[in-house]
């Protein structure tokens, strides 16, 4: 049952990581590194990503 809601939730994380990913990185690029984790875009976007699956998969169980 988790396996089967993080295949369904896998989208929202794979596009929230990359939209994190390409901002923060634009963000860095500029020199504010201010709100980043340990102060890696990579460690931000992949938290960001996991989150959102999470909060996806969430969804998906309560209103299934």
């Amino acid at each position: 049952m988790i396996q089967q809601l993080a295949m369904q939730s896998l989208g929202a994380g794979v596009g929230v990581f990359l939209g994190v990913l390409i901002g923060l990185g634009i963000r860095k690029r500029k020199g504010n590194s201010e709100g980043l984790l340990g102060g890696s875009v990579i460690l931000t976007a992949s938290a960001a990503a996991g989150l959102a699956m999470v909060v996806m998969m969430a969804m998906k169980h309560f209103t299934a």
